[in-house]
C-alpha cells in the first residue's frame, strides 16, 4: 500500500471499469444503493422542487435522474468521461440534466454560491485530495445550503477487512485491520478489476468538514428497512456492522 497516489490513476481505472459498473446499475443504482443509500439520501434532502442541485460524482447518472424527476434543476459532474457518455445515453431527452466533465477536487468552471444542495454519493473515497474537495463544495453552495455525502464506513471498511468464516463458509464475524492507515489501497470490484480506494479515519473526515467551514447537522449509518428486508432477506446480516455512513452538512449563513 502507498500513502499517496494521485486521483489521475483512479480516473484511468474508472474509465476502464465504466461499462462493467454501469451494467449492474438500473434506475435505482445497484442493490446496495437501493437498500441503504437512496432512502437515506432522499430522506435528508427534503423538498427538491425548483432547487439548484449538483450531483458531485454522478457516475452513470442514476441519482441525477432521480433528482431531475423531482423537479430539481440538476447539474451533474464526473471525472470519468466514459461514465458521462453512459449517463447521457441513459438520460431521456425530457430530463434536463446538465452533464459536465470535471474532478470534484477542482470545479473551477462552476461559479461560487451556485447550488442550494450538493449530493455526492459514494465518491469522496475515490478522491486523493478530499480536503480540497470539501472546500470546493463549500465554495459552490449558497449560504445555508446543504452538502450531503455518502461513503464506505471508514471504521468497518478498511484496507484489510472482511468476513472471518469457518471452513464450511459460515460467517463468524467481520474483521477490521489497519484502521489508522490513511492512504490508498486496492479493492477488487469486478472479476478482474481492482479499483483504488482512499482510506481515512472518521476523525479525519469530521475534522476536515469542520475545517472547511461546514456545520455537521446529521450523521446516519444506514440499515436495511423492513420493506427492503422483505424484498432482500439476505441483508439481515447487515445489522452486524455498518457498511456505509452518510453526512449532512450545512454551509454557515
Amino acid at each position: 500500500m502507498k500513502n499517496f497516489v494521485s486521483t489521475d490513476e483512479a480516473i484511468k481505472r474508472w474509465d476502464a471499469y465504466a461499462g462493467t459498473y454501469s451494467a449492474v446499475h438500473n434506475e435505482q443504482g445497484d442493490i446496495h444503493k437501493e437498500v441503504f443509500l437512496n432512502p437515506t439520501l432522499l430522506s435528508l434532502m427534503g423538498t427538491l422542487k425548483y432547487k439548484k442541485v449538483l450531483d458531485a460524482g454522478c457516475g452513470e447518472g442514476y441519482f441525477s435522474r432521480i433528482l431531475a424527476k423531482s423537479d430539481a434543476s440538476v447539474t451533474a459532474v464526473d471525472y470519468s468521461e466514459k461514465m458521462l457518455e453512459i449517463a447521457k445515453e441513459r438520460t431521456p431527452i425530457d430530463l434536463k440534466i446538465d452533464y459536465r466533465h470535471g474532478n470534484c477536487e477542482d470545479l473551477n468552471f462552476l461559479e461560487d454560491n451556485s447550488f442550494d444542495l450538493i449530493v455526492s454519493n459514494m465518491v469522496i473515497q475515490d478522491l486523493s485530495n478530499y480536503e480540497i474537495t470539501f472546500q470546493e463544495m463549500y465554495r459552490l453552495l449558497v449560504d445555508g445550503g446543504y452538502f450531503i455525502f455518502s461513503i464506505l464506513h471508514p471504521c468497518f471498511v478498511t484496507p484489510e477487512s472482511g468476513w472471518e468464516k469457518t471452513k464450511d463458509g459460515e460467517k463468524l464475524h467481520w474483521n477490521v485491520d489497519k484502521y489508522f492507515y490513511e492512504g490508498v489501497y486496492e479493492q477488487r470490484l469486478g472479476d478482474k478489476e481492482k479499483m483504488l480506494l482512499f482510506h481515512r479515519t472518521l476523525t479525519s473526515y469530521v475534522n476536515n468538514v469542520i475545517k472547511a467551514g461546514f456545520i455537521l447537522e446529521e450523521l446516519i449509518e444506514p440499515k436495511p428497512s423492513e420493506e427492503m428486508l422483505r424484498k432482500y432477506p439476505s441483508f439481515e446480516e447487515d445489522f452486524r456492522c455498518a457498511d456505509f455512513i452518510v453526512f449532512k452538512l450545512r454551509k454557515k449563513s
